[in-house]
């Protein structure tokens, strides 16, 4: 019997494929509640080692701390307002049926009060494009259109930490300590480069896959492996 694959090993969960969750400084959710207006302000500019946006540290009102997903433009000594009230403007939170067709927001809520789980990456952003009484439709960073519920909060402005990708990491410790920070197996290996008993791509005279590569959704998982149900394959022809 083969070796199992990374397909498999992913799926079976392990430390390997884990985000390194005690690396996190704060879950970065929204303050306070949808029906109530919380206002703090921006008192410093952290790196949290587990992210690849900067985060802000603000004190609110009450004299606590907290720290928010930074967006393009917040700095220091800002004012940060949370709640139904506050103003359209960058880096505040609001539900969405109160912000405008066509802003740009990011930090959005998967259901009221949830806190934040859309569009969180650096430099991303989503569109506001469509309302309806209960629903409010945005166009996520993938292009795709998703309706969120009305009370659904999230944050006007783009991520910040936008362009980093745009930087070479130039020495091979970089690449290692940034997928460190990643819940993915890395170096990766390519299957025609394995032994046949470890992918199923493997062995052979040479490097070549030897089987077709697209392959059926119900593959069994040893072989799960190439263009998954691929409707199509091949370089389109205009």
């Amino acid at each position: 019997m083969g070796h199992r694959i990374t397909t498999q090993n992913r799926g079976r969960g392990g430390p390997t494929y884990r985000a390194p969750s005690h690396r996190y400084k704060a879950a970065l959710r929204h303050s306070g509640s949808g029906e109530t207006t919380v206002r703090g302000k921006v008192i410093d500019i952290e790196h949290d080692p587990a992210r690849h946006s900067p985060i802000a540290l603000v004190r609110l009102e009450d004299g606590s701390k907290t720290y928010m997903l930074v967006t393009e433009g917040i700095g220091v000594d800002d004012e940060i307002v949370w709640g139904p009230l506050a103003e359209v403007r960058n880096g505040n939170t609001l539900p969405l049926k109160s912000i405008p067709t066509g802003a740009y927001v990011c930090n959005i809520e998967a259901r009221p009060n949830d806190g934040g789980k859309f569009v969180r990456s650096s430099g991303v952003q989503a569109i506001v494009v469509d309302k309806t009484e209960e629903k409010v439709g945005v166009q996520m960073p993938s292009g795709q259109t998703k309706w969120f519920n009305a009370r659904c909060r999230a944050t006007v402005g783009i991520v910040a930490g936008g362009g980093r990708g745009e930087k070479p990491f130039v020495k091979a410790g970089n690449k290692y300590h940034k997928m460190k920070n990643s819940a993915s197996n890395w170096p990766r290996v390519r299957g025609v480069a394995m032994n046949v008993i470890d992918h199923p791509f493997g062995g052979g005279g040479h490097q070549h896959a030897g089987r077709p590569k697209t392959v059926a959704r119900g593959t069994s998982p040893g072989r799960a492996v190439g263009h998954m149900a691929a409707r199509k394959t091949g370089r389109g022809k205009k």
